[in-house]
């Protein structure tokens, strides 16, 4: 089965027109990952939005992701009921930034969710996001909450753990999916990262992926395939994962790093924690399926001029 009959399968059945699952069988190849040696990109610097130009410029512009007429999907972490400072959330900085850029390419579409933890108004509200979105004025933009109505189930025929989970209906029909995370600590993980984001993405009850959770969240990762991972470490939590709460939790690195690899953003990221990617059980699921590159040595880091 190709993409697109996948595609026509979750179309079918949130019609009510097929009674079964859409199957999902097939392990789409990441964009970029072709090459044994992916890119990682890493910036520095306080303003946020111009490190998102600078890094996506050296990635080819935002044009070499979203193609014009793209429906896209943005996909940072808002599920906390934080402030900016507590860095429990992606910097909404970044998200407007990239929003605006995917607008600029020429995108048909652009959306903006997360299923959240805490209650959803508060935690968009107090994270900044939606004040920093709101300012966007453009009509194929949308700032949603991800509620029951936007979940379809589909039935992994490859999964290792998971054999079926419901996913956000525009998150699977996506022409360009971005994932961008903030960078922290996690109490059951280890760390919260590109992988770990797509707990955002999915439906039913989350408290049933808790047990086993790395060989979860790589059945999970096969499914929805970033074209762009962006994780912000501009500031992260490093103990008290994954909500946080106590500013002297948090450490100030004004870091951005992105590649077309999640796995290999991820093993990058895990460095700035002073941990190394064969610690963190997702990191080393996903590359054990094929989803990306773990070994840093077998990666292209390039650390961007100021």
């Amino acid at each position: 089965m190709d993409r697109r009959e996948f595609l026509k399968q979750v179309g079918l059945w949130s019609a009510g027109l097929i009674l079964f699952p859409p199957v999902f069988d097939l392990l789409p190849p990441a964009e970029g990952t072709a090459d044994p040696r992916p890119d990682i990109l890493t910036a520095k610097g306080t303003d946020l939005p111009a490190l998102v130009r600078r890094i996506t410029a050296a990635l080819g512009g935002m044009e070499a992701f979203v193609k014009t007429g793209d429906r896209v999907v943005i996909k940072p972490n808002i599920g906390w009921d934080r402030t900016i400072e507590q860095a429990a959330n992606t910097h909404p900085l970044i998200v407007a930034e990239l929003a605006k850029l995917c607008l600029d390419a020429g995108a048909s579409r652009v959306l903006v969710f997360d299923r959240t933890c805490n209650e959803e108004r508060r935690c968009y509200q107090n994270s900044g996001m939606a004040p920093a979105l709101e300012k966007i004025k453009d009509k194929r933009f949308k700032l949603d909450y991800a509620d029951d109505r936007h979940f379809v189930p589909v039935t992994l025929k490859n999964g290792r753990v998971l054999k079926e989970w419901s996913f956000h209906k525009e998150a699977l029909e996506a022409d360009c999916y971005i994932n961008v995370p903030v960078a922290k600590h996690h109490g059951l993980t280890g760390l919260s990262l590109g992988l770990k984001n797509i707990m955002g993405a999915v439906g039913g009850w989350r408290g049933r992926l808790h047990y086993d959770l790395g060989p979860k969240l790589a059945d999970l990762n096969t499914v929805i395939r970033p074209k762009l991972t962006l994780i912000d470490a501009s500031r992260v939590i490093v103990k008290n994962g994954p909500q946080g709460g106590d500013p002297e939790d948090v450490k100030i690195l004004d870091t951005l790093i992105a590649s077309r690899d999640t796995v290999a953003a991820d093993a990058y990221a895990t460095t700035l924690f002073g941990r190394q990617p064969q610690e963190i059980e997702a990191t080393v699921e996903a590359h054990g399926r094929g989803l990306g590159q773990m070994d840093l040595d077998q990666c292209r880091i390039h650390l961007l001029d100021a």
